[in-house]
């Protein structure tokens, strides 16, 4: 080393913090130099600076100096420093010496080093030849190791074991298999290690059968065995090995417990937890992140409280990181920063190697809209905070908001993946901000179907249906497999369109790419094909499912409500209430309009009745309203504003409303429709239709004073009643007409 260089590595250790970590090899280096230029007092100044830096305490300073020796390919002088040891040791604790020197090496990757060691170690035994073929095998040299193993003057059982588990780590499990069977002598860690090798490439019935070969088990086979099956969910298997245990330690019970809870039996996960005779943090948090993961955040929290009150074990990252998701869980975002305190309290602030548990905070703390500590978290683990962090903070603003601050992080941050792009397109749909959401897409690098999902549902959200069809059609050019959830989507649009040729169109691109019944879809369909007035083709839709849920019902159910096919409607019911599906209060809203529109007021009252009485459904406005109109066609007007009269909670606009509605299906009931328009524009003074009926009830009843000062009124206020409208399909787009519009000339032969 030149003098040059050894100043200015010196220089630069001067300025170096006393938090890094030097490694010897460099200080042995610049002491060397300093040596060799017959500098010693420089080297005592080295010596004394290690002393006081983080330094490996494992590395001897003959490891270190061997170690730059062999780095540098220095074999002469590495030799002769073996040869000056040799003189001064006895040879049996130089093998041990220098064998331990293989391992360190090996160990922080020094695997050439390491190799040039044993090939100037001037004795080994076998001890030597299993730290080499160790070595070779941690870092990955199987060849190396494969040929060293073959070269062995003596192998023992651990050489025979090590090279066992490196072909089965290696993926060559029918090649550590062979060697195993070849084994002169095996002893129970070499039976375990088969067995581990075994499951750990997916031999969990080969595993098993070596298992049961074991001439010896001991309580790390049982524990491997069960670890195997809880992997694969084979919790019946695993607990009849846990139950033929004769001995039981903390690892096999908190297997146990993380599979059942794996597997949703959290239940029985439970009842194992409460049997265990000794818990460590381990079980503790298997028990409390079996709660969080399956939704019991209440039971997990409690679990917690009840670890820091009694026993006397300190939780970990793992605990928290459970926790973080329990929180979020419950809703309360108070419990958030007490959760952070408990992370500070128990010093896991800057003991977050992998940066999980920070991303935790962020994640949770960004679902609650509390951004600024988010934030802060995220400014101060920078380094272990990555795209997943990003991607909560962008959503948290946006939940929340803050659009503006959500395209700044998006445009700051150093990796964005398809979620970031896909949050950002998303936040602008949501606010109508449509043409940065297509800037956005359009700039977006690599779009995958999610991508084009969302921009399709932005665009139907926003009631732009022609452009969400032509971005389908785009989306199919690019080859880009559309998702269930596109589909879905689509189906909606069509429904609310009423555009029966593109929902059918839609239905056919879906029989060519899905070979599968889906549930879902097959609900958005019998939707969709209702909503068009393709009552029949939601009929066969409807009955040629293979399974059925409550959505499936309901829909079938409001589709012959809205086409007034009463005794369809209550058919299906009766089908619904004889396949054990419970009704929920959409299911009834349905069947009542169905009564309505076919005048069963009996019917409807008995149905209306046993909502509460028989499925304990409390009513809603919307049952109440149907009620008031079944009445009102049935011509009982008296009997709807009894009704309303006798309702347990103060009527709204929607009940009012409902019953001016009523009184329009029958004359003579001008007082309740002054009655009811007047409770209603107190409660809605903008509402058109109110003000349109009092002015009709005042002009057909003479009282034109009160009916000029209500129009006066209107005008002054703004209100003006919505004119109908109707539409159809043209040229790819959609023709509107409003009440009181003239027809276009084309248009109108178009309906001739």
């Amino acid at each position: 080393m030149s003098l040059e260089k050894i100043i200015k590595t010196h220089r630069n250790l001067s300025k170096a913090p006393q938090k890094l970590w030097l490694n010897k090899v460099s200080l042995v280096s610049v002491l060397t130099g300093w040596a060799h230029l017959g500098t010693f007092d420089r080297g005592k100044w080295v010596r004394s600076y290690s002393k006081s830096c983080r330094i490996d305490p494992k590395l001897t300073f003959n490891d270190s100096q061997i170690l730059h020796y062999l780095s540098r390919n220095n074999l002469q002088d590495a030799s002769n420093l073996l040869d000056s040891m040799s003189e001064r040791n006895h040879p049996k604790s130089l093998v041990v010496h220098l064998t331990s020197s293989i391992t360190k090496y090996s160990k922080r990757g020094f695997i050439d080093e390491a190799k040039a060691l044993f090939q100037l170690m001037p004795q080994r035994n076998v001890v030597s030849y299993n730290a080499m073929l160790s070595g070779f095998l941690q870092n990955g040299r199987l060849s190396e190791a494969r040929r060293l193993f073959e070269e062995m003057p003596e192998r023992n059982v651990v050489s025979w074991t090590v090279m066992i588990c490196g072909l089965a780590d290696a993926g060559r499990v029918c090649e550590a298999r062979k060697l195993f069977e070849e084994m002169p002598e095996r002893n129970v860690v070499s039976w375990n290690s088969m067995v581990v090798g075994l499951i750990r490439n997916g031999e969990l019935n080969e595993a098993r059968k070596v298992f049961n070969s074991m001439p010896i088990k001991n309580v790390i086979s049982w524990n491997a065995m069960i670890a195997g099956y809880v992997e694969c969910c084979m919790m019946g298997e695993a607990r009849v090995l846990f139950e033929e245990m004769e001995e039981r330690n903390v690892v096999t019970w908190t297997s146990m417990i993380s599979g059942y809870c794996r597997a949703g039996e959290v239940e029985e996960g439970y009842c194992l937890f409460r049997r265990m005779p000794e818990k460590n943090v381990v079980s503790w948090t298997a028990m409390i992140g079996g709660f969080a993961w399956n939704g019991f955040h209440k039971e997990s929290l409690l679990l917690f409280i009840e670890m820091k009150g009694i026993c006397d074990v300190r939780p970990n990252r793992e605990t928290f990181i459970s926790l973080a998701y329990a929180c979020a869980g419950m809703g309360f975002p108070h419990l958030v920063k007490q959760l952070h305190a408990q992370v500070i309290a128990n010093g896991l602030e800057h003991d977050d190697y992998d940066g999980r548990l920070s991303r935790s905070l962020i994640q949770i703390y960004s679902l609650f809209g509390i951004i600024d500590f988010a934030n802060w978290i995220f400014n101060k683990n920078g380094n272990n905070c990555n795209v997943q962090s990003c991607n909560s903070m962008i959503n948290g603003y946006i939940r929340f908001g803050r659009l503006e601050e959500a395209q700044n992080l998006f445009d700051t941050v150093p990796v964005r993946d398809e979620i970031s792009w896909t949050s950002m397109i998303d936040g602008y749909l949501s606010v109508g901000q449509v043409s940065n959401a297509y800037y956005l897409f359009h700039n977006m690098p690599d779009r995958d179907a999610v991508a084009w999902t969302a921009m399709i549902s932005g665009l139907v959200q926003n009631e732009l249906f022609v452009e969400a069809t032509y971005l389908f059609m785009e989306m199919r050019a690019h080859r880009v497999p559309p998702l269930n959830a596109t589909f879905s989507v689509l189906f909606g649009a069509a429904g609310a369109t009423a555009n029966i040729d593109l929902g059918r169109q839609i239905h056919c691109v879906l029989i060519k790419t899905e070979s599968e019944s889906d549930l879902i879809l097959e609900n958005c369909l019998i939707s969709m094909y209702a909503k068009c007035g393709v009552i029949d083709n939601a009929y066969t839709i409807f009955s040629n499912m293979v399974s059925r849920d409550l959505v499936s019902w309901n829909s079938m159910v409001m589709g012959f409500s809205h086409h007034g096919l009463a005794n369809e409607t209550l058919k299906v019911f009766e089908s619904m209430l004889d396949s054990g599906t419970h009704p929920n209060s959409v299911t009834f809203l349905g069947i009542l309009s169905a009564c309505s529109h076919a005048g069963l007021v009996s019917q409807g009252w008995e149905l209306f009745n046993a909502m509460f009485d028989v499925y304990k459904i409390q009513p809603g406005p919307g049952h109440y309203a149907s009620m008031i109109n079944l009445l009102g066609r049935a011509g009982k007007i008296k009997e709807a504003e009894e009704f309303v009269l006798r309702l347990p909670f103060e009527p709204d606009h929607r009940i009012w409303g409902a019953l001016l509605g009523a009184c329009g299906f029958c004359e003579g009931n001008a007082e309740i429709a002054e009655h009811a328009a007047k409770r209603l524009l107190e409660l809605d003074p903008l509402n058109a239709p109110a003000h349109v009926v009092l002015c009709n009830i005042y002009a057909a009843s003479g009282r034109h004073v009160e009916e000029h000062k209500l129009r006066k009124d209107m005008g002054l206020k703004g209100v003006r009643k919505v004119p109908g409208c109707s539409w159809l399909m043209r040229n790819g787009g959609i023709q509107m007409f409003l009440s009181g519009d003239k027809i276009p000339a084309q248009v109108a032969e178009i309906l001739l």
